[in-house]
């Protein structure tokens, strides 16, 4: 009964508050009636990542700037939060919290295959080599630095099955990774992010597939620095990034 047909060709519109549900309100009906909605300010910065190595949670916040009033659109959400990752992981000085470490820190993994990679876009200039590749100035660089480590694959994500380069990454088999010089990390008392401690879980994903992720464990506490492993004789499996 409260319908306005102001021409015959016009859809009613309605002057109640139950439009407001069913949208189908007057143009004007807002303004008359006092319908005020929900309004909130831009999104503020991101936090950083809560985490100080490893998988972690960063969120923003917004906040009201009017209250809705007389039936208004309710107010969205205030918070976002989105996961995030630290892989610039710095040592602690506490010595049993730095033993804890590593065990936090999620390896990289690309096929072995790819470790001519790292020497493709060398310069031809032996000067500009010698200058930026020197390990007395840069370890990173040192290959006598180079290991390999051993893990038992305790749980792969079934995406690997599909991945071509990690389909051999099967739950109860041995696999070897390389850490070769240009993945060494300073800050990580040079040496490869994710190599893991023997005896605890630690965990693995593929940098190409990030789907493809899982669990496992280190066999050896030593690093084979002539990757001579059983696992390895064969050719390294994969190599950290």
């Amino acid at each position: 009964m409260n319908s306005i047909i102001e021409d015959l060709s016009d859809k009613p519109c309605y002057c109640d508050h139950a439009c407001l549900k069913l949208g189908d309100c007057c143009m004007d009906f807002k303004e008359a009636c006092g319908v005020v909605d929900c309004q909130v300010t831009q999104w503020g910065p991101w936090t950083a990542c809560d985490a100080d190595c490893g998988p972690g949670t960063m969120s923003r916040k917004r906040s009201v700037s009017t209250q809705p009033h007389n039936g208004g659109r309710h107010c969205p959400s205030l918070e976002q939060r989105r996961g995030c990752q630290v892989s610039n992981c710095h040592l602690h000085p506490d010595p049993a919290i730095k033993a804890l470490q590593p065990i936090t820190e999620i390896a990289m993994l690309l096929p072995g295959a790819l470790s001519h990679s790292r020497t493709a876009n060398d310069t031809s200039d032996i000067r500009n080599n010698l200058r930026v590749k020197d390990p007395t100035k840069n370890p990173q660089y040192d290959p006598e630095r180079s290991y390999c480590v051993e893990f038992e694959v305790l749980k792969a994500s079934k995406a690997c099955r599909k991945e071509e380069n990690f389909k051999t990454l099967k739950e109860g088999d041995r696999v070897c990774v390389r850490c070769e010089s240009e993945a060494l990390h300073e800050n990580l008392e040079w040496r490869c992010q994710g190599h893991g401690v023997e005896g605890r879980v630690t965990r693995w994903s593929a940098l190409s597939a990030p789907h493809c992720h899982g669990k496992w464990l280190r066999a050896h506490s030593e690093s084979d620095k002539t990757c001579s492993k059983n696992t390895c004789k064969n050719g390294v499996g994969f190599i950290f990034v």
